[in-house]
């Protein structure tokens, strides 16, 4: 195994990683320089109130200035002082020690507001002289990032899981899309098509699922050979043994119309039936089996089929009772006459095979919106509950519960079953209470 599918989900992942937190880190950086700032508005606000104090300023009028630094602080709720450079009060608040270091009184309204402090910065606008400033303590309402810790929350924690979600979304399809490949090859290849093949639908892809398409592409062409080379060999088997039964048919009706045909000629002309009846039923198995024909193709009345095998049935087996309760119809479209007789009359055949002699076989269809099913009871021994799915195998008998004569192969109820099956159709057994198994075939009205 070459591990290339392990090599790229480490390259994808790793890769992937590195890069969302490059780019997060990025973004982050970005986002916050962005949000650190002052707003145009409050920017001017600040250059504003300068002006104004520095007007005063230039009147000589303290007093005035007194008053305008003092309804500028109630009205912002903050501290307010208009200072000299060597650190001498004017007017407003006054000075405490922390302006007393570094070269300047308070920030630029142009530069950056640390966004983790938790104290709101003093603001300083000179007036022209540069000799003097206006201070402020930013008010909280002119605060930048306001919204910078749920920009935080978004960066580090929602915008992460969405996009990690997506790589995973991504990884998923890239590993889920071969299987469904292989998925679908394998459903055709069931299907019948042999000549399906995994690899063509992978691409050029190369990696542990190509090499597991190129071992089912391996499989399914021994496989379809073994399937061909048997059908093959079924189809020669059946002419094979066709010809020489011909031929002995032919010499037995010969031989039959002598007036005197010997004991063994009439054993060999039973078991020339029997051979002839096991080599169709055979054949007909294997081609339901293989081919698993759809066989839909007209609408059946199931009434009427029933009273043709009734009939046949009670000609056949006049010391069995059939009791019946049937509905006047039961029309099935898109079934198969043919299908569908065969079926039942092995079913019938076998039910009648099994109960005594003067006693009943019941036959009733109860309705559902969607389907009609059929009954057919019978009174014999019954199945142990263990040999129930049994039954429909090939060549499969319960023969210490349900002796059966010399006609029976086994392969009456596995036909039917697949019968049915190919007309969208089922069938099941059931133990009756007293005694006597029942049969339940279930037909879909349209």
């Amino acid at each position: 195994m070459t591990h290339r599918l392990f090599y790229k989900l480490c390259i994808i992942i790793a890769s992937g990683i590195v890069a969302l937190f490059y780019i997060l880190n990025l973004l982050m950086s970005h986002t916050e320089d962005g949000m650190s700032h002052l707003s145009t508005d409050d920017r001017d606000t600040l250059i504003q109130w300068g002006k104004e104090a520095e007007a005063i300023y230039s009147t000589g009028d303290t007093l005035a200035l007194e008053k305008y630094l003092q309804q500028l602080k109630q009205q912002e709720e903050t501290w307010v002082a208009v200072a000299r450079y060597n650190i001498n009060q004017v007017a407003g608040e006054p000075l405490g020690s922390r302006f007393y270091d570094g070269y300047h009184f308070g920030r630029n309204v142009n530069w950056k507001i640390h966004l983790y402090f938790a104290n709101n910065p003093t603001m300083e606008v000179p007036f022209e002289n540069k000799q003097v400033s206006f201070l402020i303590q930013l008010p909280d309402r002119m605060r930048p990032g306001v919204y910078f810790k749920y920009t935080e929350v978004t960066m580090q924690i929602i915008l992460p899981s969405i996009i990690l979600m997506l790589l995973s979304y991504l990884l998923y399809r890239y590993i889920t899309k071969p299987l469904g490949q292989l998925q679908l090859a394998t459903r055709e290849f069931s299907k019948g098509n042999f000549e399906v093949r995994a690899s063509l639908l992978m691409g050029k892809r190369k990696d542990e699922f190509s090499e597991l398409a190129m071992s089912f592409d391996q499989m399914a062409i021994r496989l379809s050979e073994q399937l061909i080379n048997q059908r093959q060999l079924i189809a020669d088997l059946s002419h094979e043994l066709r010809t020489p039964l011909t031929r002995l048919d032919i010499a037995l009706a010969e031989e039959e119309t002598n007036q005197n045909p010997s004991k063994n000629i009439q054993r060999i002309n039973r078991e020339s039936k029997h051979i002839r009846k096991l080599v169709e039923d055979v054949l007909n198995l294997a081609w339901l089996e293989n081919e698993k024909p759809s066989l839909q193709q007209e609408s059946l009345e199931l009434i009427d089929l029933l009273d043709v095998l009734i009939a046949d049935a009670e000609f056949e087996f006049p010391d069995r009772i059939i009791e019946c309760h049937l509905p006047n119809n039961a029309l099935i479209q898109h079934s198969s006459h043919r299908a569908a007789a065969q079926a039942l009359e092995n079913i019938l055949r076998n039910a009648l095979r099994y109960t005594p002699a003067g006693q009943k076989v019941f036959i009733f269809i109860e309705e559902t919106i969607t389907h009609f099913i059929l009954h057919i009871d019978d009174q014999g021994p019954g199945v142990p509950p263990e040999y129930l799915e049994m039954i429909f195998k090939p060549f499969f008998r319960v023969d210490k519960a349900r002796k059966a004569n010399s006609d029976s192969f086994g392969l009456g109820l596995a036909l039917a079953q697949r019968q049915l099956f190919a007309i969208r159709s089922t069938v099941s057994a059931h133990n009756v209470s007293g005694g006597g198994l029942s049969m339940r075939i279930s037909f879909p009205k349209t």
